[in-house]
């Protein structure tokens, strides 16, 4: 996989494009958030962020990455727009209208191509502020 690979994910998943974000991974791939969710399958990840979808608009912004035959690991920076007010959201309560802003380490495994295995982490506290976009 390489960098421009990578930017087309990130590009696929800022807009929403869950089939096209979806294709990078395995059918068996796992994602773990910050030890606070763990999803075990393509389906699952998918699920998750068409729910996330419902409640804001995400977008990441990737601010480092670095990567070799077995993965890439990035510091991205992540923007969750408030459509409803979710005050028991992953990120933090999250008000409609409002941003939670996050900056996060991601390492993504490769496996045959495609991620077998996701671990992200968060780096700092959540910050809260007026919507970027």
């Amino acid at each position: 996989m390489t960098r421009e690979d990578f930017q087309i994910y990130i590009a696929a998943f800022n807009a929403k494009d869950f089939e096209g974000f979806g294709r990078f991974y395995r059918d068996d791939v796992t994602l773990s958030l910050s030890g606070k969710r763990v999803l075990r399958s393509r389906d699952e990840i998918l699920s998750f962020y068409r729910d996330v979808a419902m409640r804001c608009d995400e977008k990441l912004d990737l601010r480092r990455i670095v990567l070799d035959d077995t993965g890439i690991a990035v510091e991205l920076d992540t923007e969750f727009k408030g459509l409803v007010d979710d005050p028991g959201f992953i990120a933090g309560p999250l008000v409609t209208g409002q941003s939670i802003f996050i900056t996060s380490v991601i390492f993504y495994t490769i496996k045959d191509g495609r991620f077998s295995e996701i671990l992200a982490r968060r780096v700092g506290d959540a910050r809260t502020g007026p919507a970027t976009f």
